[in-house]
């Protein structure tokens, strides 16, 4: 699918089969979705991990036609946020996964190396995730990400995880949201009240790297409109420049990016901005380039450090850099973290 087309046509194109657990059948979640897919093939499981465990899967041939599987987390409904990821200045970093992969299928996606099926996991038991977040909540704020390891807000529609937690931190002091996408579906939660408790941060790249690297995802201009709806709206909204990719003319790309972006975007009714060059863990790239081989993005001589890949220490500090000169043109350096 180009990367201009729709959420709606993207999550209505996969799901010929749904997997769903017997002790997920009743889950009010399970219903809503089966409702949503009538002609799905429907499949009881005892355990997802039975279907998405599987050995021998190979992932981008699934990505051609995912498959639904609901499923009841029993544990790990927090996870401490990833040192790769950056916590704005937040102590307590955590995140969750509600949804288990992405209906996009970024070149870079680190999914792909993390996960051994490209299925799509949903867990329907949402009350236990926050039930688990109001426990941390009476010992510590925290910082949540909710769209980790998954892009939410494209997902909207198929159940409405977005607005759930959006209603939830409305009234909970000490927690801050963090919803990040590259959808354009704001319209998803456009009836919602903004709430202080949330920033809504969209992955922001080059039309260029969007055609090329970011397949199926909303291109650039459908992107910034969304963005610029949600700061009308009220709402605090987050760009991030992130991952930085060195391809051909990378400089000229981002640069033009930019100043697309701040033609249309209001610099001072930003929240803040994020920049960070690619990275990933080592394993997972190494696991990703088995089976993938037409993406020349995932063959750059990188540098490994602890684990991590990226590009080599100078390369990186240049790239940051010039992003940097870039974006201080427009906004105060105090609203830009790395």
């Amino acid at each position: 699918m180009p990367s201009n087309g729709s959420e709606k046509s993207l999550v209505n194109n996969h799901f010929s089969h749904i997997y769903i657990e017997k002790q997920a059948l009743e889950y009010p979640d399970s219903k809503r979705i089966v409702h949503k897919y009538p002609n799905a093939i429907r499949v009881l499981i005892g355990d997802y991990k039975e279907v998405f465990n599987r050995p021998h899967q190979r992932f981008q041939f699934q990505k051609r036609s995912m498959n639904l599987i609901l499923a009841v987390k029993k544990d790990n409904f927090l996870y401490s946020g990833s040192t790769q990821a950056p916590d704005f200045g937040h102590r307590h970093f955590y995140y969750n996964s509600l949804i288990m992969n992405c209906v996009y299928n970024c070149d870079y996606c680190y999914l792909q190396g993390m996960y051994p099926s490209a299925n799509i996991v949903v867990f329907v038991n949402n009350d236990d995730f926050i039930a688990e977040t109001k426990r941390q909540l009476a010992a510590h704020p925290m910082y949540l990400c909710i769209s980790y390891d998954t892009d939410l807000l494209a997902f909207e529609k198929v159940v409405p995880f977005c607005s759930r937690w959006i209603e939830f931190a409305r009234d909970q002091s000490d927690l801050k949201i963090e919803l990040r996408t590259k959808s354009s579906n704001y319209k998803a939660i456009a009836h919602l009240k903004p709430s202080t408790n949330v920033i809504l941060a969209w992955t922001v790249s080059p039309q260029e790297i969007i055609e090329k690297y970011e397949k199926e995802t909303p291109s650039l201009k459908r992107r910034l409109e969304a963005i610029g709806s949600a700061i009308k709206d009220g709402w605090n909204v987050r760009l991030c420049f992130d991952p930085l990719l060195r391809v051909d003319r990378w400089q000229s790309m981002y640069a033009a990016c930019i100043d697309q972006t701040f033609r249309l975007i209001p610099a001072d009714k930003l929240h803040d901005i994020s920049v960070g060059v690619f990275r990933m863990n080592s394993d997972y790239l190494s696991r990703i380039t088995k089976q993938r081989t037409n993406s020349e993005i995932l063959y750059y001589p990188f540098e490994k450090t602890d684990g991590t890949v990226s590009y080599p220490q100078m390369e990186r500090e240049e790239m940051t850099q010039f992003l940097l000169t870039k974006l201080e043109k427009y906004n105060e350096k105090e609203k830009i973290f790395i």
